[in-house]
């Protein structure tokens, strides 16, 4: 299991990133970490949704209630044009300190 820590730093660049590729909803945001992160990664409603509400503040994405089956209503979330310009500078930011560390480790051999 990964720290909470790290994890809660890449919350922000993993929905963006998800929903780069188009939209979808809470659950649906949750099982998709797990499933790329092998399991690692298992985030929970109490965080997931929070942080949702937080980037939708930003004007990074925008969410709209849909109608599915036995008449129950889904929240989908979008990026926006501005979600898509955080997701630049996460991925930035990111590669810059994967760089970093990966540099470090190369002459530690440890």
């Amino acid at each position: 299991m990964l720290p909470k820590e790290l994890i809660a730093a890449s919350t922000e660049p993993l929905i963006l990133s998800l929903l780069s590729k188009g939209e979808s909803y809470g659950y649906a945001l949750i099982q998709e970490v797990k499933r790329l992160s092998g399991d690692k990664i298992e985030w929970t409603d109490g965080m997931l949704y929070p942080v949702l509400h937080r980037m939708e503040d930003n004007g990074w994405i925008k969410s709209r209630w849909v109608e599915i089956e036995n008449g129950r209503k889904r929240k989908y979330y979008s990026i926006e044009k501005n979600g898509k310009q955080a997701l630049k500078e996460k991925r930035e930011h990111w590669s810059m300190i994967s760089s970093v560390l990966s540099g470090l480790w190369k002459e530690q051999h440890v």
